[in-house]
């Protein structure tokens, strides 16, 4: 599998990039969400999203069990997007589920040798630090999936007001396990 990471704030094009990349393939797309209409506000986001893909796209709904998802979807000849797995996070903390487990398993299913992943993902740790201890937990989490998965990924694409900006872009190689033991409390 070849997989690429990107990264960015809110509203930065992180999304719409990924998109074009899979699209500008020329192979069949399937979108894997990880939202969920919880409220009003975020059936109309997912609308906006839905809106906004080409058409003949797939889409999966997986909000939690992801590593599954992606081992059934990517397949040779076959693009694959994730978005997001800020979304997906929030998900599995919401429902007790070990991040770090989950990590580990998503990682494991990226390393399969098969079809085209983007993964979408924000990049929270840039502005305040979050004022609550839920808030903070999530951000280190994210902070900790995000550095585990650019250490898998031969692809990390960052990307600010639309602009992507390439930080690793190298043939696949197998990546070094990541250590949670390093990660500061």
């Amino acid at each position: 599998m070849t997989a690429t990471l990107v990264l960015g704030g809110a509203r930065s094009g992180k999304s719409r990039f990924a998109q074009g990349e899979a699209e500008a393939r020329g192979l069949p797309v399937t979108l894997i969400a990880t939202a969920q209409a919880l409220d009003a506000e975020m059936a109309a986001r997912i609308a906006r999203h839905r809106a906004g893909r080409a058409e003949g796209w797939r889409t999966v709904e997986e909000p939690l069990d992801l590593a599954q998802a992606l081992a059934r979807e990517a397949a040779p000849g076959q693009a694959v997007v994730v978005d997001c797995l800020t979304l997906w996070l929030s998900n599995l903390m919401h429902a007790g589920r070990d991040p770090d487990r989950e990590s580990e398993r998503l990682a494991a299913a990226l390393a399969a040798p098969t079809g085209e992943v983007w993964l979408v993902s924000n990049e929270v740790g840039l502005g305040l630090v979050p004022d609550t201890a839920l808030g903070r937990a999530f951000r280190d989490a994210q902070g900790w999936l995000n550095q585990r998965l650019a250490a898998t990924c031969p692809r990390v694409v960052f990307v600010a007001a639309g602009l992507p900006l390439a930080l690793k872009n190298e043939k696949p190689a197998p990546a070094p396990p990541f250590d949670l033991s390093a990660r500061a409390p």
